[in-house]
């Protein structure tokens, strides 16, 4: 990502393509690019292992792209959460190979086709309790599989209907982590934590009654969970689930 960036600048001084003036001015912009309107962390991808993520909710389409758009010279993915269709218009309109993925409401642009997983590689099972859970599932999805994880779905499996996900134990027993969405009473994520040896991660929703204010409840629950081996995340977090997920799975 950036350290194969400054690696290629330094290796082109050093077969005599560009000279120390020119390696200079491609690095000039390190460790952050400043546009007045933001500063890109171009340094993010080197510290943490994954580049800086566009949080679109409150920015001005434009900013979105023009973002995305400096992200994408210098990484092979580029992600982009809470984005609405006029962000990702604006987006397409300077990286026409940007990908929309319209449930979990992320922007994706790639520079390489991402890479197929064998059959026996580890994944992460994403849980959702029931169908209006499903766009922060995705949102958790889309992000696991950028950063280079296989990732299972199993959806609409709340505890309302209990037999739903004991039907789905062979694919609880064989994940590496399981992230469990789910809204009203965020009872999901205990019953999971109780049958399973792997590390969950619990992400409320906001959906649900009046009395579950929109997804303190869930939340509430989720932290005060019996069940060993269950860690929670904020409100609608699916991306910051579906990143923690991927760095145990790796």
């Amino acid at each position: 990502m950036q350290s194969e960036f400054i690696h290629n600048i330094l290796e082109s001084v050093n077969s005599g393509e560009i000279t120390v003036e020119e390696a200079e001015s491609r690095l000039k912009n390190l460790p952050y690019e400043d546009l007045g309107f933001v500063k890109i962390d171009h340094h993010r991808g080197m510290r943490t292992g994954f580049p800086e993520v566009v949080f679109c909710q409150g920015k001005r389409p434009e900013h979105v792209a023009e973002i995305m758009m400096r992200l994408s010279e210098r990484n092979p993915v580029v992600l982009a959460t809470k984005a609405d269709s006029t962000a990702y218009g604006a987006v397409r309109t300077e990286i026409p190979g940007a990908v929309y993925h319209e449930s979990a409401r992320m922007i994706t642009v790639r520079r390489d086709p991402a890479q197929a997983h064998s059959e026996d590689a580890q994944y992460i099972l994403v849980v959702s309790a029931g169908t209006a859970d499903i766009p922060i599932a995705e949102e958790a999805v889309v992000t696991a599989d950028a950063m280079g994880s296989r990732v299972e779905r199993a959806y609409d499996v709340g505890v309302a209907g209990i037999h739903r996900l004991l039907a789905q134990k062979e694919l609880l027993d064989n994940a590496n982590v399981v992230i469990v969405v789910a809204g009203m009473e965020g009872a999901l994520a205990s019953v999971v934590g109780g049958l399973v040896s792997k590390p969950v991660i619990a992400v409320p929703t906001s959906i649900g009654y009046g009395a579950s204010f929109q997804g303190l409840a869930a939340l509430l629950s989720m932290l005060n969970t019996c069940a060993e081996g269950v860690v929670a995340v904020n409100i609608d977090n699916g991306f910051g689930a579906g990143y923690f997920a991927h760095l145990i799975n790796k």
